[in-house]
């Protein structure tokens, strides 16, 4: 999946949402991270499996308290070191 690749340079990444979409060959998800512009968003993300391609389908900011409660679970994406100053500010 194109996921992965795109997201590990927001790492640490938490998966919050996922729901698959069998008659159009998609999943739909929602992820967690620390962006370097906007702080703490929830993204989300549909990745069509018959084109292979990758959409950004919007994002919201988080809460303090909303990113703390996702922090407490484990993340999808793990960062060996945290780099967000330098991650793409898309």
């Amino acid at each position: 999946m194109k996921a992965i690749p795109h997201l590990e340079q927001y790492a640490p990444v938490w998966l919050v949402d996922q729901q698959v979409i069998p008659d159009d060959e998609a999943v739909q998800f929602n992820v967690v991270f620390q962006h370097s512009l906007y702080g703490w968003v929830n993204r989300r993300y549909r990745y069509d499996a018959f084109n292979n391609v990758l959409y950004h389908k919007g994002q919201n900011l988080l809460s303090p308290d909303a990113a703390l409660e996702v922090q407490e679970t484990d993340p999808w994406i793990v960062a060996k070191v945290a780099d967000i100053p330098n991650a793409y500010g898309g």
